[in-house]
């Protein structure tokens, strides 16, 4: 079973989903150092709370007793810590301990500090914070250890001072939720700018799409895309030229057919007169089989020629032509044709240099044979027929000189179109015209002049110029 194809992302869910995508993660990220950033700094000012508060309690503080029968005494309120409290949704706890770190104020279940102070911390004073539970409940800690001196005595006190979170989680949230919003609608109007210059961007594209739907499955016509981008401009160039090329293929192939079928009638009518004309008696068998071998040898000939057009057209479909030397092309083709030459007892001379053109064997060898078997048809017997191919550094030019009656102003006006022939009884006018559409593929020129003697016409010259190959590229 086949799997369905998958189906294509349009060029606005690329557009969208690799801007808004990247913008989404960036924002995300800004928004975790943002938060993270604004609870570091509540989370100094209150430690520094803290600190004051445990500092506020250092001060009231006494030495009794004298050297090692000093004993640090504290009576401190808890109103004390009240200046501290932001609001009654948190409270505080606080220990003092003494210089052998016995219980001297405060709460007693509060754990006692058992770490140690950072090398470098924050604040000019012996502080630590930390976090732990007291009652249940999670509490920020901060540790003092506060120098004490008396008259007779001096010692290091420790002083911890515990508060409960929920100011903080309460602040933690609204920063949270300030800096989720802020960002929100950072990417709201981010999103809502992008989805406006890609639809704005993207509407030639969909305006193209449109038009080409809306056309008639024979309109190759050249699109017109006067408001099109400059990066659309190449596809739409190209698309003409695909365009245009194909409403020269169809439009050739509209001729082709309609002369076919224009050209093949007249010889088939005549073969199927010729038959019932000898199945009545009306001729001679043998005579009958004569005039029917002549009509099927010219139609096949006009078939040929036919399949040689539409050959012609389809070679100029194709890319770069092989590189191809015309004068033994030209020489084979003599040869093949020698036969006639002799029948036809004319004097024959034939030269031809080294010429190297780009264009296929079998093109170069219908055009050649076509413009000589028309000199060979048209030259007088016991006359002459020269042949001569020639280089002049740019192109290749060969000229076939033949002894016949030239052609006359008005024949030469239509003489390379279609059908278009000099005596109908000779040929199906068809040579000339696949010798122009194998010059036009080649790029090459093709003229018929008549050649004169002493004021009259002494014969024909057919003269095919090409350029020659750049051997660089071969």
């Amino acid at each position: 079973m086949s799997r369905a194809p998958r189906r294509a992302w349009s060029l606005r869910s690329v557009l969208l989903l690799g801007i808004l995508l990247p913008v989404l993660a960036v924002i995300a990220l800004n928004t975790v150092s943002l938060y993270r950033q604004a609870l570091r700094a509540a989370n100094i000012a209150y430690d520094r709370t803290l600190l004051a508060s445990a500092k506020s309690l250092g001060e009231q503080l006494v030495v009794t007793g004298s050297a090692s029968d000093a004993r640090l005494t504290a009576t401190v309120p808890y109103a004390a810590l009240e200046p501290f409290e932001a609001d009654n949704r948190s409270r505080m706890f606080y220990r003092v301990s003494g210089f052998a770190g016995e219980m001297v104020s405060g709460f007693e279940d509060l754990p006692p500090w058992r770490g140690t102070l950072p090398a470098k911390g924050p604040y000019a004073a012996l502080v630590d914070f930390y976090d732990d539970a007291f009652r249940g409940q999670p509490v920020r800690v901060a540790v003092l250890l506060q120098p004490v001196a008396g008259q007779d005595g001096r010692g290091m006190a420790t002083i911890q001072v515990a508060e409960t979170l929920e100011l903080r989680q309460t602040l933690a949230q609204q920063i949270l939720f300030d800096t989720l919003w802020r960002q929100a609608l950072l990417l709201g109007v981010i999103t809502a700018v992008v989805v406006w210059v890609v639809q704005r961007a993207t509407r030639p594209v969909r305006e193209l799409s449109a038009q080409l739907v809306q056309r008639s499955e024979n309109d190759l016509a050249p699109i017109a895309a006067a408001r099109a981008p400059r990066e659309l401009l190449p596809l739409v160039d190209a698309t003409n030229q695909v365009m245009a090329r194909l409403a020269h293929l169809l439009a050739y192939q509209k001729r082709f057919v309609r002369d076919t079928s224009h050209q093949l009638r007249t010889p088939l009518a005549v073969l199927r007169t010729q038959l019932q004309s000898a199945q009545r008696g009306d001729v001679a068998p043998a005579q009958a089989l004569h005039e029917m071998s002549g009509t099927v040898e010219r139609a096949t000939l006009l078939a040929n020629q036919m399949l040689a057009l539409a050959k012609v057209e389809q070679l100029r479909q194709q890319g770069e032509a092989p590189l191809v030397d015309w004068a033994e092309v030209a020489r084979a083709v003599a040869l093949d044709l020698a036969p006639l030459i002799a029948e036809a007892q004319l004097d024959f001379d034939i030269d031809t240099v080294p010429a190297p053109v780009r264009a296929h064997e079998w093109a170069l060898r219908e055009l050649t044979r076509n413009l000589l078997h028309n000199a060979i048809k048209h030259s007088a017997a016991h006359g002459r027929l020269g042949v001569s191919l020639g280089v002049d550094g740019v192109r290749a030019t060969l000229r076939i000189a033949d002894s016949g009656p030239g052609i006359t102003p008005e024949l030469r006006r239509r003489l390379f179109q279609p059908f278009a022939s000099g005596d109908p009884r000779s040929g199906s006018g068809l040579g000339l015209a696949i010798c122009q559409e194998i010059v036009g593929t080649l790029d090459g020129e093709i003229r018929l002049d008549n050649r004169s003697e002493q004021g009259r016409i002494s014969g024909l010259d057919a003269i095919v110029s090409l350029p020659l190959a750049d051997n660089s590229s071969a």
